[in-house]
């Protein structure tokens, strides 16, 4: 119960190369350099390289044996738009731009893997190893879905693995069917008369009208939502007028829709479309929504859920592993390629004592004792997966 021997000694180079990832951080379809560092890295362990799969991602092929069965091992390579706070020496370098989710932990995790399973190959079959763009709401993963990701690279079954502060280091969180929301963005333009703010009699005041709006928004989990199913309806942006004697001609209001099935997603869409546009005509103004799914549920198959759930047991002891832990109303790209093929998401401790920080955080860092734990989850998760033959 415990990691892999061979990556615990190397274990201080996949410190190295998640610090020198920190360090360089890269936006969705940007991450050229992230790329270039992972392909490099595979191709010196005599991996297979597939480069500018869906833009800027990354896929390294590696066979043992003559089976015809075949695994995918997803990492996600992006950063966030987030001024780093933190003052360490892999701090990041480049100004509005961090590594705030573990995007590089994650990647780091999985080459280490792969050195591994290339170095032994104590398997028989295939190992796709999906090094992912854009996963931060920009549609990496369709991008390389549509790019032919699964048609070139048929998997039986695909694994993704994310952080998760709070969790202790060594430990696994694992359940079945749901696990995290899907995700939609929607904005609102509302449309008045714009007027001087001593006559709003001569004009029709959109802010007026958008604040309503907000407020009437709130009933669409609140009364049309069923009460056993769940769902968030949040307005996060509201923009409109420059100066403080004019009542101005437009408004928009932004935000986000989350919930766990495709039908509350879709009804929460047509709702706020339909409460935007009858409240603003109540006012004499037009409104017009733009409602866009970015994310589906992401929903982990039964059987493949159990067999990483045993596959962490059988890693950490099942005393670390928390099956079933609750819902996550955060959203996940990952999702998308679970709709094309079965798979399992789980999370892997990230810490749990003082100082832990919430991901998308200027604070935030990854903890590199996590490393060698991902890395070992893959190994095993192949080596009992693609097992030969007795």
């Amino acid at each position: 119960m415990a990691v892999v021997e061979e990556i615990e000694r190397f274990a201080p180079e996949l410190a190295e190369w998640r610090r020198e990832l920190h360090a360089h951080p890269e936006l969705g379809f940007e991450e050229h350099r992230t790329a270039d560092f992972v392909a490099r890295k595979l191709a010196s362990w005599g991996i297979e390289v597939h480069r500018g799969i869906g833009r800027t991602g990354v896929v390294g092929v590696l066979r043992a044996g003559t089976a015809a069965r075949s695994l995918g091992l997803r990492a996600d390579m992006d950063a966030l738009p987030i001024d780093e706070e933190n003052g360490f020496a892999h701090r990041s370098r480049h100004p509005g731009r961090m590594h705030a989710c573990g995007h590089d932990g994650h990647t780091a995790m999985l080459l280490g893997a792969a050195r591994h399973l290339a170095a032994t190959r104590r398997f028989d079959g295939t190992v796709v190893f999906i090094f992912q763009p854009a996963e931060e709401g920009l549609g990496g993963a369709q991008a390389m879905i549509a790019d032919g990701l699964f048609r070139r690279f048929p998997c039986e079954a695909i694994f993704g693995m994310h952080n998760r502060p709070g969790l202790a280091v060594g430990s696994f969180a694992v359940r079945a069917g749901p696990m995290m929301a899907g995700g939609a963005f929607f904005d609102v333009e509302v449309e008045g008369i714009g007027a001087h703010a001593a006559r709003p009699e001569s004009g029709v005041d959109p802010i007026l009208a958008a604040s309503h709006i907000v407020a009437a928004l709130q009933s669409v989990v609140a009364r049309n939502v069923r009460p056993l199913d769940t769902a968030v309806l949040s307005v996060t942006r509201i923009e409109g007028g420059s100066a403080y004697n004019v009542i101005p001609e437009r408004v928009r209001l932004g935000g986000t829709v989350r919930a766990f099935s495709d039908e509350v997603m879709s009804l929460a869409g047509r709702r706020l479309a339909e409460i935007a546009q009858r409240i603003a005509e109540g006012f004499g103004a037009r409104a017009k929504t733009d409602f866009r799914v970015l994310f589906p549920p992401l929903l982990n198959d039964a059987r493949e859920a159990e067999f990483a759930a045993a596959v962490c047991a059988e890693l950490a002891g099942e005393a670390r592993v928390v099956r079933d832990p609750p819902l996550l109303m955060a959203s996940e790209d990952f999702a998308w390629m679970l709709r094309e093929v079965p798979g399992c998401y789980l999370n892997i401790g990230n810490g749990d004592g003082e100082g832990a920080c919430e991901v998308h955080n200027p604070r935030y860092d990854f903890d590199d004792r996590a490393l060698a734990w991902g890395a070992s989850f893959y190994v095993r998760l192949v080596e009992r997966r693609l097992a030969r033959a007795a």
